[in-house]
């Protein structure tokens, strides 16, 4: 609710910022991520990358989905390791929220760890100031990381929590 008020405050948002949310579920044994991003912003990067600088992220045509073109771009930007080993990503989907776009992503099979490893370099190819903060949630305790295009990747260590 906090994230909507802010949204609203700040819709002409002259920073640049994504907000991702991990949560390790130790009985069901995997994260569960939720990454939220300014729409005009994602719009923007995936015009750009595609090279089509007319591009309605919403309403894309031309046989494309919106959810594919967010998670063509994701995915290509956002990776986990997992002591070392590249963990297996699902993207289940997104959804529209006031000026944000939300993603849901699951990795599963997540047993015992050390460390695990985040890149994140969403929207960093638009804007030299982006901040891409990165949350993770276990029994509770959360750690957080600010990614920048000078930083863009950071670890969490298993025993800090």
């Amino acid at each position: 609710m906090l994230w909507l008020l802010w949204i609203s405050w700040i819709s002409w948002h002259p920073i640049h910022v994504s907000v991702t949310d991990m949560v390790y579920d130790e009985q069901e044994r995997e994260l569960e991520i939720t990454m939220r991003l300014f729409t005009d912003d994602l719009e923007l990067s995936v015009r750009n990358v595609l090279n089509e600088p007319e591009l309605d992220l919403l309403n894309p045509g031309r046989g494309r989905t919106t959810a594919g073109l967010v998670k063509d771009y994701i995915m290509k930007r956002f990776s986990l390791t997992l002591d070392g080993r590249p963990l297996s990503l699902r993207f289940l989907g997104m959804e529209q929220e006031a000026e944000v776009v939300v993603c849901y992503i699951q990795a599963r099979d997540i047993k015992r760890w050390r460390a695990i490893e985040v890149v994140n370099t969403v929207i960093m190819e638009t804007y030299d100031d982006q901040s891409n903060l990165v949350h993770l949630t276990v029994q509770g305790t959360v750690r957080s990381h600010r990614l920048t295009p000078k930083q863009q990747k950071g670890t969490f260590l298993r025993s800090a929590f």
